[in-house]
């Protein structure tokens, strides 16, 4: 599968035909995936949180105009970079990942277009049923994604109760999203989410219709 998306990607390159961006995903370094080329010459960042309906917003707005006219043929990668805000945004993110690079721009996708309703149901879940501070993080995190319906969701979307379990107790993916988090609120120091960098540049408040603009003029820049 690896080989795959690394064949993938070394195919979309400017002036290429168009292809599924959701097979073009892969992780950097910090623990980021990338969506698209990982070589184009513009790369949109955004700082994001599962639990911000901004950010809920701008996924819905931007979903296939990103895609279709900039990812697919090659000209910006999107770089997606946790910044975790509450426990549901910190199991959400975690669940997001499971799975791997192939299942990730779907899964995050989905986790945004049901943000409300879970949300929701991890309120009143958290009521009831309230979670200490200093309980087990995979129990903390284990209630929110039970509680909240979000692993119902996501058998839903074909991965099994096995699978999840596994993704929402794994260290290796917990510590990734809290350096990634921490990156954004205490290096970068971000004020909110979503917030977007074109090429290293802070865009300031941003929603689709404004960022846009700035995104086709970084293209011709280049």
């Amino acid at each position: 599968m690896k080989a795959f998306l690394l064949a993938c990607v070394a195919a979309l390159t400017i002036g290429a035909a168009p292809v599924d961006w959701t097979k073009t995903v892969t992780r950097g370094a910090n623990g980021a995936y990338v969506l698209g080329n990982p070589k184009a010459k513009v790369r949109l960042v955004e700082y994001l949180s599962y639990s911000c309906n901004h950010c809920a917003d701008y996924a819905v707005e931007s979903s296939i105009p990103l895609k279709t006219r900039y990812v697919a043929k090659g000209t910006v990668a999107v770089e997606l970079r946790n910044a975790v805000r509450d426990r549901y945004d910190f199991a959400a993110a975690v669940l997001a990942r499971c799975g791997g690079p192939s299942r990730f721009a779907a899964q995050s996708e989905a986790l945004f277009a049901g943000q409300e309703a879970m949300m929701a149901k991890a309120q009143a879940f958290e009521t009831t049923n309230p979670l200490p501070d200093d309980a087990p993080l995979n129990t903390i995190l284990g209630g929110i994604a039970q509680g909240s319906g979000m692993s119902a969701f996501m058998m839903s979307k074909g991965l099994s109760p096995a699978a999840i379990n596994a993704c929402m107790m794994d260290k290796a993916t917990q510590n990734m999203v809290l350096a990634m988090t921490k990156e954004a609120w205490e290096v970068r120091k971000i004020k909110f989410t979503p917030t977007f960098l074109i090429n290293g540049r802070d865009m300031g408040p941003s929603t689709w219709a404004t960022l846009e603009p700035k995104l086709r003029a970084a293209i011709a820049a280049r």
